[in-house]
């Protein structure tokens, strides 16, 4: 069995508290399942009607409940980061996230899946870096994979889970930490060179990449900033931004995919990306929220072609 090695369980077990009461309702779990990497992501749980966050905030690690209750939601946290979290939690539960100017009424199957979804809500973590680096670590590989490697690299790099989250949980690792995990781990966790230089570049301009969340809910400026950083493409900005910033407009181009399953969706047909952003143009400003509402719907595109091959980059 491979050790793991984990710095000891931070400080800061006192429990604050926050109640956020929306306006319209939320589907929590919905909300965050964008968070979620794999089923065994060590910093995301699902126990009972709770969703556990391991959160990675500016002032420490943090760990975060979030529990639906009636019209109201209760966030608790715990850690270093507890006020921090509490502060911005009812962000990641969809606080200034406006559907109201979406219309999808002209289209049959977008007004069922919005009819259905009365609650799905984009969260914003208010952490670029922690979105953006296993954004990277999916790049050109199956989730399966990318998820293999989160795991491995948070189990042996990142913090346990402050106060009572559950066992097994932890949190990321902070940019400096990133920066200090040696190459031959990304190897081990099946990371390339060039995906980790790309980790390696981004965190090396942390602040400025988190200064970009007082720009709003992303945009191009916010994703032509990202994509200054060499390795970090339309992409992963986009992938970045809808977690971080809340971007509604940020479809995934150049996703394996997404065009298929939004084409499929809205024509009956696949399409390439530019087939995509044709279809999602009459929702331009909403168009990621449109992906959403397909994503969350229960639609399957047919499960036929070719199926992405899985490379194991720890050889080369």
């Amino acid at each position: 069995m491979q050790q793991v090695r984990l710095a000891p369980r931070p400080s800061g077990d006192t429990r604050l508290d926050t109640v956020y009461r929306p306006a319209g309702p939320v589907d929590v779990a919905a909300t965050l399942r964008p968070l979620q990497r794999g089923s065994g992501d060590p910093a995301f749980r699902v126990v009972g009607s709770d969703v556990w966050l391991a959160l990675r905030t500016p002032a420490g690690p943090a760990s975060v409940a979030i529990r639906q209750a009636g019209d109201t939601i209760a966030i608790s946290a715990w850690g270093d980061g507890a006020a921090w979290a509490v502060q911005h939690g009812p962000d990641l539960v969809g606080r200034g996230d406006d559907w109201s100017d979406l219309d999808v009424s002209g289209h049959g199957f977008l007004a069922d899946a919005r009819h259905r979804q009365p609650g799905l809500r984009l969260c914003r973590t208010n952490t670029v870096v922690a979105m953006l680096v296993p954004a990277v670590m999916e790049q050109k590989v199956t989730s399966r994979q990318a998820w293999g490697a989160w795991r491995y690299l948070l189990r042996r790099h990142g913090t346990p889970a402050p106060g009572p989250a559950p066992a097994g949980m932890v949190v990321p690792p902070s940019a400096d930490e990133w920066a200090r995990i040696p190459s031959w781990e990304w190897h081990r966790a099946g990371i390339e060179p060039g995906r980790s230089a790309t980790v390696m570049r981004a965190v090396r301009v942390a602040p400025a990449i988190e200064r970009t969340l007082a720009l709003g809910r992303g945009g191009s400026v916010v994703a032509a900033r990202l994509q200054t950083i060499p390795g970090v493409g339309v992409w992963t900005a986009a992938e970045t931004t809808q977690r971080s910033h809340g971007d509604p407009d940020s479809p995934s181009v150049g996703d394996f995919h997404v065009p298929a399953l939004v084409g499929w969706a809205l024509t009956g047909g696949p399409v390439d990306d530019d087939g995509m952003l044709e279809l999602l143009e009459p929702w331009r400003g909403h168009r990621h929220r449109v992906v959403r509402l397909i994503g969350g719907s229960g639609f399957r595109k047919p499960a036929f072609g070719p199926r992405m091959t899985i490379q194991d980059h720890r050889g080369h």
